[in-house]
């Protein structure tokens, strides 16, 4: 049974109208992946957008000191709870701690002590004051070498962060590059990062796009092939950092600008707050849904 909630998330993955998600969700017998795919092969959606809509409230925290970085996030049920000073200071609170602490796993950050009390019984005692439930989600320490440098960036006071560690460079290059990473959002340094069954996946899909093109009709199968090729680059493009255009300069890509500044990018770490959590909502498109396709 196709069910107004996966009409609503397939909606939000690729822009496509409702009845159109209700056929290809029907199509692909409700494969949520499959219809994505069939989405784009008809041309009614150009891209696989599986990022989603950011859902939960919260926010994250990006901090550095010395040669240790520590990225986070922390969740609220309501956006009016993140704004509360309690709120922010216990932020403030994780962030010491877990710079000194440096866990490796958010079982760990739990388990951090604070002035002799755990992070989890910090944030427990918060639930309870603030009224709200305050859960710490995610968390990530990054450490690098002497001859690294951290880049450090939270845009709208923490809904998002980044942190860029560069070989070589400087700490203006490396914040730069966070920048880029915090609103070009990319999921690789470069197109030898993707994995092999992603660009498989994405050939299948080119495809199939190109068999429903009538413009692709009669062309010799060499032309095709690098047709098909300079799609599949295309695509992951927008993906992998180092393609992309650089946001200060877009005449020059992220690849060409750390080139210049004598940097080369080894990794990166991107929080967006909420990103893959489904928001419940009771709206009027998700009502008309219901009584059209079920509950």
């Amino acid at each position: 049974m196709i069910t107004a909630s996966l009409v609503k998330e397939l909606r939000e993955k690729t822009g496509a109208g409702m009845m159109d998600c209700k056929k290809a969700l029907t199509e692909t017998d409700g494969d949520l992946e499959k219809a994505v795919d069939w989405l784009r092969e008809k041309g009614i959606a150009k891209a696989a957008k599986k990022a989603g809509r950011i859902a939960a409230e919260g926010l994250s925290r990006v901090a550095v000191e010395g040669n240790t970085a520590v990225i986070f996030e922390v969740n609220s049920e309501t956006d009016f709870v993140a704004k509360n000073d309690q709120f922010l200071d216990l932020l403030e609170t994780l962030k010491n701690a877990f710079l000194q602490a440096k866990p490796a796993t958010l079982e760990e950050a739990l388990q951090v002590s604070v002035n002799g009390a755990s992070v989890e019984s910090l944030i427990t005692d918060a639930t309870a004051t603030i009224g709200e439930k305050i859960t710490l989600r995610r968390i990530e320490t990054v450490t690098k070498a002497d001859d690294e440098v951290f880049g450090a960036y939270m845009h709208m006071g923490g809904k998002i962060s980044a942190l860029s560690v560069l070989k070589g460079g400087n700490e203006e290059v490396a914040k730069d590059v966070a920048m880029q990473i915090a609103s070009m959002a990319p999921k690789y340094i470069s197109q030898s990062d993707v994995p092999q069954a992603d660009m498989d996946h994405e050939r299948e899909v080119q495809m199939e796009i190109m068999k429903n093109d009538p413009k692709m009709a009669g062309k010799p199968e060499k032309v095709l092939e690098n047709i098909l090729n300079g799609k599949i680059t295309k695509t992951f493009k927008d993906y992998c950092l180092n393609d992309q255009e650089f946001f200060k300069n877009p005449d020059l890509k992220v690849s060409q600008y750390v080139k210049e500044n004598k940097a080369s990018v080894v990794s990166f770490v991107r929080f967006a707050v909420g990103e893959g959590i489904e928001k419940k909502e009771d709206n009027f498109i998700e009502e008309v849904m219901s009584q059209a396709f079920g509950k």
